[in-house]
């Protein structure tokens, strides 16, 4: 407790000087900030214009008394839960047991016990960081259980459809698999759940990720690879699904770019930023991907001449991600999850992840890394 209590402000309501700078000599022994108060009037006035986390209130006072001031403050929002401890000589029953029904949690007598004196305070700032460490981790639980039924939303949502297609598609080829003249058709209509089958799969991987890097169990361990080379791997695992649309990959990459990260999260990076473009490309269109490279960093863009996004979904775009705000339920679909997915893990290596959009004419999505990953694992 010792090296933590400089943080704790402490006001002290005394109308006695003589006792008013005992106290306040004694506390500043332990205490950074100890603000004095010789009557109730100043000690509201204090309390209106500090942050108070413990207040030690003389009983015995002038015009207001330490009992009508406890009373009042018990009845203010902002000053209810501060801690009370009483300075008094009356050590009658009635006393003790009317401060505790005011809200006072503890009595100190005079004449005071240098000891005893922080030993109370102490003890009743241990509690009031107690207090505040299960109101911080509370705050912390319910909102990572908001992010999960944000993600089950999600997931529910995005899901739904190519479940469904994957039906249908099925349905059609065991309708057909005895007719011979429909087999040429086999082709499209496999491609087509092929492509579904790959969104599924980004889908189940961004929620695979997300789940382990929540409970603490996903590492990433960085290791040397060609950027290049898996833009490539992975722009050629997509082709098959964007034929379908007519829709092609111009990549300008610079050559032989090495660096430092975990292969599977570049993966889903890329996958992630891939899936989106080509989801909102018009058919007959070109997705461009650069790959810049620099003397410490890397650069990644994936440009495409679709259906681009408001400025609306823009800011709400932005505002999530400068606010490290989880998902949404209402986001929009595919720009929810996928796209959180590149900015947690580019955030994470210590990179930037960047977007432009214009309605009707495209977007670019992107991210800057540094060559040298600052993860050990």
């Amino acid at each position: 407790m010792g090296a933590e209590l400089s943080k704790y402000n402490i006001l002290v309501v005394e109308d006695s000087e003589i006792n008013l700078y005992l106290l306040k000599k004694i506390l500043e022994e332990e205490f950074t900030t100890v603000f004095l108060a010789p009557n109730a009037k100043e000690a509201l006035n204090i309390l209106d214009n500090n942050n108070i986390d413990l207040i030690l209130m003389d009983v015995m006072m002038g015009e207001m008394d330490g009992f009508q001031l406890t009373e009042r403050l018990k009845t203010m929002e902002r000053f209810k839960d501060i801690p009370v401890l009483f300075l008094t000589s009356l050590d009658s029953p009635e006393h003790i047991v009317k401060g505790f029904d005011l809200g006072g949690v503890d009595y100190i007598t005079k004449p005071f016990n240098r000891e005893e004196l922080l030993r109370r305070v102490k003890h009743q700032l241990k509690l009031v960081d107690s207090y505040r460490t299960i109101i911080r981790q509370t705050q912390e639980l319910q909102e990572a259980i908001d992010n999960r039924d944000r993600l089950y939303a999600i997931m529910a949502h995005d899901l739904r459809t190519p479940i469904s297609s994957l039906k249908m598609i099925f349905n059609i080829l065991s309708m057909k698999a005895d007719d011979p003249e429909s087999r040429e058709q086999y082709l499209d209509v496999l491609y087509t759940g092929n492509d579904v089958a790959e969104q599924l799969f980004c889908m189940l991987d961004n929620f695979l990720k997300w789940t382990k890097s929540n409970l603490g169990l996903l590492s990433q361990v960085p290791q040397d690879l060609k950027l290049d080379k898996t833009i490539e791997g992975m722009v050629e695992t997509l082709l098959p699904t964007a034929k379908l649309r007519n829709i092609q990959f111009d990549l300008q990459l610079d050559q032989d770019v090495e660096v430092q990260f975990d292969l599977d999260i570049m993966n889903s990076i890329l996958r992630n930023l891939m899936i989106n473009a080509e989801k909102f490309s018009n058919p007959n269109s070109t997705i461009i991907v650069k790959l810049m490279n620099s003397t410490d960093e890397v650069t990644v863009e994936v440009i495409d001449s679709g259906k681009g996004m408001t400025k609306e979904v823009q800011e709400k775009l932005k505002s999530r991600f400068v606010l490290h705000q989880g998902f949404e339920a209402n986001s929009v679909a595919g720009k929810g999850l996928g796209l959180w997915i590149v900015y947690y893990f580019v955030q994470m290596n210590h990179g930037i992840f960047f977007f432009e959009s214009e309605e009707n004419v495209g977007s670019k999505f992107g991210f800057k890394i540094p060559k040298k990953s600052p993860l050990k694992n």
